[in-house]
């Protein structure tokens, strides 16, 4: 999603001015997306040169600017509900290529690279499970309803996320052991080979 799309989603609620989208589009992110004002105008700004949002005549000479959707921009905001998001191009995943270069990279020790990672997503996951326990999210309202369950939704997806890189880290740890004895050990890459010291922390047992 960009910010874009979720701009001319919450317009489809009503007009709104630039300071009230930038708001709900973090408080809905569960706060995960944080936008500076000048990037929610630029957003505007495109999307009224687009055809896609209208300003909002207010009879208040002082009120801030608002803009709502024209017909294109619901027209644009059904089409994004009802398409799927796509897979078909994989995203630039910066651990996976980081530990691409490593394995291929003579002197780097790539298993003290996978438990550093571990340590920091494991990091990762006890603060959102201690988010969800805590109930600390968006109260839901009589104009929003759902506020609560939107931040839950996003907070379910960040722990998966961490909970598959877990497990995807686990996955490489096993790959380097099994490399490593398929090599005799002696022949192995020095970047598979760690010393007892780099073996994964007691934080991530």
């Amino acid at each position: 999603m960009s910010v874009r799309q979720g701009f001319l989603a919450l317009l489809s609620h009503g007009p709104k001015h630039g300071y009230q989208l930038r708001a709900e589009f973090e408080a809905r992110s569960g706060g995960t997306w944080p936008l500076n004002i000048g990037q929610a105008y630029t957003t505007l700004g495109r999307l009224e040169r687009d055809g896609l949002i209208a300003s909002v005549h207010d009879d208040d000479p002082e009120a801030p600017e608002r803009y709502a959707l024209t017909d294109a921009g619901r027209t644009e905001v059904e089409s994004w509900w009802n398409s799927p998001v796509k897979r078909g191009a994989p995203a630039r995943d910066e651990l996976a290529l980081k530990l691409a270069l490593a394995v291929t990279t003579p002197g780097v020790d790539v298993r003290a690279v996978v438990d550093a990672q571990r340590a920091e997503t494991l990091r990762g996951l006890q603060d959102y499970t201690r988010l969800k326990r805590s109930g600390r999210g968006r109260e839901a309202t009589e104009e929003d309803p759902n506020a609560d369950l939107a931040w839950d939704l996003v907070l379910d997806a960040l722990v998966f996320s961490a909970q598959a890189e877990m497990q995807w880290l686990d996955h490489v740890e096993s790959r380097l052991a099994r490399a490593s004895r398929t090599r005799g050990g002696a022949s192995a890459p020095a970047a598979t080979r760690a010393p007892e010291a780099a073996r994964r922390p007691e934080a991530s047992r």
